[in-house]
């Protein structure tokens, strides 16, 4: 029973010690400003934009070449 009580007690510490090691390490983070946030965030969106855009063109592109083959072929 000790040796059971004995792990759970290093279980306990070790979790402890995990969680204040990862306070401290993200106090040392430096995080950006609210104005890079928002400037990044909306590159990230224009970005999603075109892609998006690119990946519908070539959708449309490959369904109408799918509907060309299967009409010639059928």
């Amino acid at each position: 029973m000790s040796e059971t009580n004995n792990g759970n007690v290093k279980q306990k510490k070790s979790l402890v010690r995990f969680f204040r090691e990862a306070k401290s390490e993200l106090k040392k983070v430096t995080w950006p400003s609210k104005e890079q946030m928002v400037h990044n965030t909306l590159i990230i969106l224009v970005f999603i934009i075109i892609v998006t855009v690119i990946l519908s063109v070539l959708d449309l592109g490959f369904g109408k070449l799918f509907q060309m083959l299967t009409s010639l072929f059928a």
